[in-house]
Formats: structure tokens, C-alpha cells, sequence
């Protein structure tokens, strides 16, 4: 009954994205929907891997504007999987792992970076979880980099790998980015979370590409640590798609960063997360829930929650 039942969570959660969340406004007795929020407009340069190298791997020739950062040198990227024909797959079959930088907003204090990986059940990744997200915590002082990690038919640890490297790269520029290196969070919406979860419970540190991939050639930037001082899971939790862990003895041998978890009044997955952020607690890492009145999965940078999320980041960062 079990296995049924994660069967058709896991459904839903799919179901969920792939409709564009199309009811994630709250409504109460009496009102009718939230207002609707539309996301400001991005335009961000890109730039091939070939000059993406060369402009951000040398530190005379860092870049602070908006652009598009590919994180692997093409030929060396650890666990590439080959596309069986006939497949739909939201990424291509030469898809490069990267993250898009949005600078902090200028005038505005730098605090730490945060890294955010969109949700979609590993199948896609929502834009309403990547560039708003990014656009209002730059408004706060957040250095933000969305994370476009590998999907199917590429697993979650292949994607946990993209996103170690990512944290590496921005350690490795902190000094550029005007942070403290050890100010770094990295936040997931659902799938996204997961992501975050698998890559800090088996991914962070000095683990490098060679854990899957005995084939791939460690560089310089393995050298340096992928650890996050804090993560943020929203609606989401460590484990499974659809299936959230409480292994109580897992959590505390792997040196969790305090965790906040966030998700509505009416997330399909709230008792996963309730359980979830209750076994991470009893493992001694320090734990923060919230949770927004009327609102369910997918409610993305809708809210009002930005401001909630900032004063946990700098009351941990000291900012």
C-alpha cells in the first residue's frame, strides 16, 4: 500500500509542474484569489563555454554582469548518460550544466550568495522558481545564481554534482562577488530541494566528479570545498521525489547547515516535510519551519516570504 501511495504522490507532484501550477493562489471564505504577481522581465547574456572559461576563470577578466556561466569544461563533465531515442526531454542531448548570475542590484549592501535550483520533478525546471526568485532576493543584497542542472534522463545525483559545482565556483570568486566565502546558501523549491538535500548529504565538501565517473579529471576548482552554511527547502524536504527521508542517523553524520523549511497551508507533501524537518531537528541541526496561510505546491516567488527569508540568512550569517 506503501509503494502505491508514493506511486501516486509522485504523480502528482509530476502533474503538479507539468501543468504550470495553475491554482497555487490562495483563497479563504469571502475573497477571491491573491493578486496575481508577475515576475520582472530578465535579459541575460550568453556566453559559450569557450569564452565563459575565459572571462570567469580568470580573475583579471571577471565579469559582474548578468550573464550565463557554464560550470564543466566540455569533455570533462563527470556521469554523461546517453538519450534513448524516441524520448521528451526538456534539455538536449548536448545540454551544458550552467547557472545564470544576477548581481546584486546596485546600491545594495551585499550580504552572501545564494544559489536556487528551480523544481519540476527532475523533468523540467519552473521559471517561476529560477529568475524572480533571483530578481527579488537581489533586491535584498543576495548575489543569486539559478542553477540549471542536468534532468532526465539524468539522475539526481548527476545533478546534485552540477550544483557542488556551482558552490565551488562562487567559494572560488567570493572575493569577486563582495562575500564572506563562507556566506553561501543554496535554496531548492521541490525537486530543486531534493536536489539541494542529495548534494549535502553526499556531495558536498571535497567529493568530486570521480565518485560516479571514474573517467572524469579533477581540476583545480575540486580543490575547492562545495559546503553550505544554510539551505532552504521549499516545499520540499531531503530524500526521494514524492518520498521524503527521516533517517535521523544519516542527518547527523552529515554535517548538515541549518535548514529552513517553507510551504502552504495546503502542500499535498506537508506531513512528508513535517516529518522530515523533525527528524533533521532531533539530529541536532537547527531548524526553521514556516508555513504561508492558504498557499500550496508551487507557489514559487509568490507570497510575500522573501523578507521571512532574509532575516533567518543574515541572523545565521551574522550580517
Amino acid at each position: 500500500m506503501n509503494s502505491i501511495m508514493n506511486i501516486v504522490a509522485c504523480l502528482l507532484l509530476v502533474i503538479t509542474f507539468l501543468s504550470g501550477c495553475s491554482s497555487n493562489n490562495p483563497t479563504s471564505a469571502g475573497n477571491s484569489s491573491a493578486p496575481e504577481e508577475t515576475a520582472p522581465a530578465s535579459s541575460i547574456e550568453t556566453i559559450t563555454p569557450e569564452k565563459s572559461k575565459e572571462a570567469n576563470m580568470d580573475d583579471t577578466e571577471f565579469n559582474l554582469q548578468e550573464q550565463v556561466i557554464y560550470l564543466w569544461e566540455e569533455g570533462n563533465i563527470p556521469a554523461t548518460t546517453i538519450y534513448p531515442e524516441n524520448g521528451d526531454y526538456f534539455d538536449p542531448p548536448d545540454f551544458l550544466p550552467n547557472m545564470e548570475y544576477f548581481p546584486v542590484k546596485e546600491g545594495a549592501d551585499v550580504k552572501g550568495a545564494v544559489l536556487i535550483c528551480a523544481g519540476g520533478a527532475f523533468q523540467v525546471r519552473s521559471d517561476g522558481e529560477g529568475a524572480p526568485v533571483a530578481e527579488g532576493l537581489n533586491e535584498l543584497g543576495y548575489q543569486c545564481f539559478v542553477v540549471n542542472y542536468r534532468l532526465r534522463p539524468y539522475t539526481q545525483e548527476e545533478g546534485a554534482l552540477d550544483l557542488a559545482r556551482a558552490v565551488r565556483f562562487v567559494r572560488s570568486h567570493a572575493e569577486d562577488y563582495g562575500i564572506d566565502e563562507e556566506d553561501i546558501a543554496v535554496i531548492g523549491f521541490s525537486a530543486g530541494g531534493i536536489l539541494c538535500g542529495e548534494m549535502l548529504l553526499n556531495y558536498d565538501g571535497l567529493v568530486d566528479g570521480t565518485v560516479l565517473d571514474p573517467n572524469y579529471v579533477p581540476d583545480e576548482l575540486d580543490k575547492v570545498s562545495a559546503d553550505a552554511s544554510a539551505v532552504s527547502m521549499i516545499y520540499s524536504f531531503y530524500g526521494r521525489l514524492s518520498v521524503a527521508s527521516t533517517d535521523i542517523e544519516k542527518f547527523a553524520v552529515s554535517d548538515l547547515p541549518p535548514t529552513y523549511f517553507l510551504y502552504g497551508s495546503k502542500e499535498v507533501f506537508s506531513s512528508q516535510i513535517e516529518a522530515c524537518a523533525d527528524a533533521v531537528q532531533q539530529a541536532g541541526v537547527p531548524v526553521e519551519s514556516r508555513i504561508l496561510e492558504g498557499w500550496q505546491h508551487g507557489f514559487g516567488a509568490m507570497g510575500d516570504w522573501f523578507a521571512d527569508l532574509d532575516a533567518w540568512l543574515t541572523g545565521i550569517w551574522g550580517n
